[in-house]
């Protein structure tokens, strides 16, 4: 006769033996899928929905890829953006995975296009304000620059090749979209760009603090070229003594020094008013 189970004294209740499930059982079945292309490096890889409606509707723009969330994807449809490649519906965790290292707000929609072809110094409009970068490095600030050089209709933004933010994620996110309406030229040495530029007729407005007359006194006459340099430092000796007319902003305030983005916006507003 087989004996009732018991436990013994001091010991738990013993549990009947159960298999254990294989590990594969116990994994999530909904894991997003990997992407199905890995962008070129030496393509702009663009994100957020007003940077990617701006560059999918700019006829210039050759698309490569676009990856969207159904999220990201209406959105952009409610911008008006008709993508010209049929975008790859993913995960938002994929696209986390794509930006990784960029602290990137994607908004749900990432897309891969070739670089634009961006004019020399000497192919730039000549009939209107131009904006001129001294060794300003934060992609964020140029990003918002060359948003407000859009807003006031500025025919070009002129920065370093070196000591400057390249077209980035970040940039092209800062700018909102205005990457695909202002050219971006880069130059070698600013001091000589001034001179070139000069000499086709646009005179050269520095800003600065210290500046003894005030940026409302100067003459608007276009074309002007408005020069611009770091926080901080500002503009570098050289680049100033450059400028056919320094100036500044003035400001009642007890602050009297301004973010450069905000500082461009004001000068831009100024200038063309």
């Amino acid at each position: 006769m087989r004996k009732p189970f018991t436990n013994k004294p001091g010991r738990p209740p013993q549990r009947p033996h159960r298999a254990e499930k294989p590990l594969a059982a116990t994994l999530k079945t909904d894991r997003p899928k990997a992407l199905s292309h890995t962008p070129d490096s030496a393509n702009d890889l663009i994100y957020g929905i007003h940077a990617c409606a701006a560059a999918i509707s700019n006829p210039q723009r050759k698309i490569k890829k676009l990856w969207a969330t159904e999220n990201g994807l209406a959105r952009l449809k409610e911008d008006g953006a008709v993508a010209s490649v049929t975008p790859e519906i993913v995960h938002p965790r994929i696209l986390d995975h794509l930006l990784t290292g960029q602290d990137a707000v994607h908004q749900g929609v990432v897309l891969e296009a070739l670089p634009l072809k961006q004019p020399r110094l000497d192919q730039v409009a000549r009939d209107g304000l131009i904006v001129l970068l001294d060794q300003v490095t934060d992609p964020h600030n140029v990003g918002a620059i060359l948003r407000s050089c859009a807003a006031f209709g500025v025919k070009a933004l002129v920065t370093t090749a070196r000591h400057a933010p390249h077209e980035t994620g970040v940039f092209f996110k800062a700018a909102s979209g205005a990457y695909e309406h202002v050219p971006v030229t880069r130059v070698t040495n600013l001091s000589a760009a001034m001179e070139e530029l000069r000499g086709y007729g646009i005179r050269l407005v520095g800003l600065d603090s210290e500046a003894a007359s005030s940026l409302g006194e100067i003459e608007k006459t276009l074309p002007l070229a408005l020069v611009l340099g770091a926080e901080g430092k500002g503009l570098r000796e050289k680049t100033r003594a450059t400028c056919d007319v320094v100036a500044r902003l003035d400001m009642p305030g007890a602050i009297k020094s301004l973010n450069v983005s905000i500082a461009t916006a004001i000068s831009l507003y100024a200038l063309t008013h």
